[in-house]
Parts: structure tokens; C-alpha cells; sequence
């Protein structure tokens, strides 16, 4: 089969056949085939972010200037999440307004693959710090075109019974993107130029499996609204009065992501200057491989297990309160034992979280003709805590006690998420 215009078959039954079947509500499970594209991409895609973000970058900063390397690494990652921030609800809208008979997410996931790809290779050459921001600007670009498409091809595909197991194990794409990043940070030690090659290989293969069986059924060129800028602008704004559920799902979503960030931000530094490893790289990479394995375990055990019970919240709420408890022991246990304790809590915590919360935000979606611009309006709850943490980060590192610091503010942000789930009343 080509990528060409031609609409593949589509997998979904008799009820959601039709001219509106990409607006409806789905309630045909997906197949196997489709999941395994789904956690492909996000395999990929966080291979794309995670290996950069956790190693390459850092080691790209200390060969350009060592002395300023947390300086050079904070503005790289802040204006690379600034342009996610952006850029991930604008192609989630742009997605739902695609007609094409390649469908509606597909084109996004597959362009962004590319541009992503291509700047990664370019960012490999980079010897200027101005470079590098510019390089990784467009990797962040690329890669939320593609991710807020495949974000909501979720909702789009995926009855609300089996979120729970999908967001599962769409979190253990993510969370193994994640540790492939780090695998190949600790394999080509310290080239940066060859990790990022193969971060560029692994997000463009991953792509493929699900552009051929996509099950994205295209839309029809009456039910595109018409556009002006005024109304297209003004959707990106979601009333808190008129949609409470889900400005409490994404402030929460926020405040749990920051706690995360804050933890992980700066990890290669904190191995190698406060914890002393000769290896900081290969420390990185055995805790983010604790941490990959307890999310993946814990992602694919919460998700259904939500499914079943027919309820989110209180896994949620016990889940930030466990990512929380991971800064807590990085700030009262400096030392590699307390490394690996946090990494293993962290694992737990936000595997859970990463399935079942995700359940929950495609539950408060204002409606179905905007499922791709509100999950990413939601993705930015995601992205902007990397603008917000590295600041915070830094300031708490270089002025405000050092990593004891950095590690109190994560948690406090972790379980003032884990309190403000409570104010959200539409799902259990």
C-alpha cells in the first residue's frame, strides 16, 4: 500500500460508517494493529524530545562553553517548549479542520515526522548557541504537529471503556521513547552528533506502521466550518466558567508536569556535580531505566484497572501524590541510593498517572469537532511547564539552595495537583 491520497480501509464498525464517521463518538474497540502503530509514534516521538532533552543538549552546551552550560541548556529547552507551547493546540486545530482522503491526523503525524527528522540532523552540526535554538525550535515544532495528531486520534478512535488500557500503553511508548533516549545517550558516549542521528531514525521509522493502517476516516468537506481568524483564534480559549472540568483537569495536568520536570531537569548536572558519578550519562541511564520499567508495569496494571472500576480520580490523586514524594527523597537523600529510591517512586507515580489521567482529560473534552485544538490545548499543560521549570530550576540552582531547593518545589507542585483533582466533577 502507498502513502498516496488513497484512504486506506478502515477498521470501525457498521455504526460509525458514513459521512460523519469522523465525528463520531466511537464505541467500536480498536484493534491490536491500531495500538501498536499509536505507541510506535510515541516511541518515536519521545526518543525525539527525551534523548536531547535529557542528554544531548547538555553535552552539546558544556562542548560549546562549560562554564555556562546550565545557562546555554535553559535557554535551548525554554524557547524549544515556548514554540511546543504554540504549537501543539495550533496543529490539533489545524488537524481537525484537514480534509484529505489520507484522513485528518495522519498528514500531521507524517509531515511532523519529517521536518523533525531533518532538523534533529541539522541541530547535530550546530556549533552556536543561536543554532541550537533555532535548530531544536523546529525539532519541537515538528514533533507536536505529529503529536497532537496522534494525541487526538485517541479520542477519536477509542471507545471511552478502553481509554484507560490505550493511555496505558500509549504511556509505555512514551515512557520507552524516553529510555531509548537515554540508551542511546550512554551507547555513543558523549557524540552527541550520532545520538541525535539516531533519535532522527528512530522518530521517521516510527512513523510508518501507523500511516499504513491509520483507521482515520476523512472529513468531508461540508462539515468543515467556515474560517475567519476572529473565530479560529478565539477557540483557543476555553471559558473556565463554562467548561470547569476541564480547567481544573489542565491546571492539575500542569502542576503534576512541573513536579516532573523539575525532578529530571537538571539530572545529568546533579549526578555529576552534587552525587560526584565519573559516568553521569550511564547514572542517567540506569535511573531512567528503573524509572521506564516501573512506568511501563504500572501504566499497562492502572489504565484498565480504571477501565474496570469505572473510575479516575482516586488514582490520579494518589499517583501525583507519589511523584511528589519522589522529589521529597531527591532532596532529603542526596546520594545515589536516594537517586535510585526517587527514580523507582517517580516510576510508580507517573505511570499511573500518565495512563489513567489521560482517561480522565478525554472525558472532559468541550465537544467532538474540536477534539484535536482542546487536546492540545491540554498538551500545553505538558509543554509549558518546560519553560517553566527550566526557569525555576535555574534560579533554584544558582540562587535559592541549590538542588535541596529544586527537589522541595517539585513536590509541592505534585501535591497541590494531587489536591486540586477533587474539584473535578464530572468523572469519578
Amino acid at each position: 500500500m502507498s502513502l498516496s491520497d488513497t484512504p486506506a480501509p478502515l477498521e470501525h464498525d457498521a455504526g460509525q460508517d458514513g459521512p460523519t464517521a469522523a465525528l463520531a463518538e466511537p464505541t467500536a474497540k480498536v484493534t491490536a494493529r491500531w495500538v501498536t502503530g499509536l505507541v510506535l509514534v510515541n516511541v518515536g516521538i519521545n526518543a525525539a524530545f527525551f534523548g536531547p532533552i535529557n542528554i544531548f543538549i547538555a553535552e552539546q552546551a558544556i562542548g560549546i562553553d562549560e562554564t555556562n552550560k546550565e545557562a546555554i541548556a535553559s535557554l535551548v529547552l525554554g524557547c524549544g517548549a515556548a514554540v511546543s507551547l504554540v504549537a501543539n493546540p495550533l496543529f490539533g486545530a489545524l488537524s481537525d479542520r484537514t480534509v484529505s482522503g489520507f484522513g485528518r491526523r495522519a498528514p500531521w503525524v507524517l509531515g511532523g515526522a519529517v521536518l523533525a527528522t531533518a532538523a534533529l540532523l541539522a541541530l547535530s552540526g550546530a556549533t552556536a548557541v543561536a543554532m541550537m535554538v533555532l535548530f531544536w525550535c523546529l525539532v519541537q515544532l515538528g514533533a507536536n504537529a505529529a503529536y497532537a495528531a496522534i494525541t487526538a486520534a485517541i479520542p477519536d478512535r477509542v471507545p471511552v471503556l478502553q481509554r484507560g488500557g490505550v493511555g496505558g500503553l500509549a504511556a509505555l511508548g512514551q515512557t520507552a521513547g524516553i529510555l531509548l533516549g537515554s540508551v542511546f545517550g550512554a551507547v555513543v558516549s558523549g557524540n552527541y552528533m550520532v545520538g541525535y542521528a539516531l533519535c532522527a531514525a528512530a522518530l521517521l521509522f516510527s512513523v510508518l506502521p501507523y500511516l499504513f493502517h491509520r483507521n482515520d476516516p476523512p472529513l468531508p468537506g461540508a462539515l468543515r466550518p467556515p474560517f475567519s481568524w476572529r473565530s479560529f483564534l478565539r477557540g483557543f480559549w476555553i471559558s473556565p466558567a463554562r467548561h470547569p472540568d476541564f480547567a481544573w483537569a489542565w491546571l492539575t495536568r500542569f502542576l503534576v508536569n512541573v513536579c516532573n520536570q523539575l525532578t529530571i531537569v537538571y539530572l545529568i548536572f546533579f549526578l555529576a556535580d552534587v552525587l560526584k558519578l565519573e559516568n553521569p550519562a550511564l547514572g542517567v541511564l540506569i535511573l531512567t531505566g528503573i524509572y521506564a520499567a516501573l512506568v511501563m508495569v504500572t501504566a499497562v496494571i492502572a489504565g484498565p484497572w480504571s477501565d474496570r472500576l469505572g473510575r479516575r480520580k482516586p488514582f490520579v490523586i494518589g499517583s501525583s501524590a507519589l511523584i511528589a514524594l519522589a522529589g521529597l527523597t531527591m532532596a532529603f537523600f542526596p546520594v545515589w541510593t536516594g537517586a535510585l529510591v526517587g527514580a523507582a517512586i517517580l516510576g510508580v507515580g507517573f505511570g499511573a498517572y500518565q495512563a489513567v489521567d489521560f482517561a480522565l482529560l478525554t472525558q472532559v473534552l468541550p465537544q467532538a469537532a474540536d477534539r484535536g485544538k482542546d487536546m492540545g490545548v491540554i498538551n500545553v499543560a505538558a509543554s509549558l511547564p518546560q519553560v517553566f521549570a527550566t526557569g525555576l530550576a535555574f534560579l533554584a540552582v544558582t540562587h535559592f539552595g541549590g538542588y535541596f531547593t529544586l527537589f522541595i518545589t517539585a513536590a509541592v507542585m505534585g501535591l497541590l495537583g494531587a489536591v486540586f483533582v477533587v474539584k473535578i466533577k464530572g468523572v469519578r
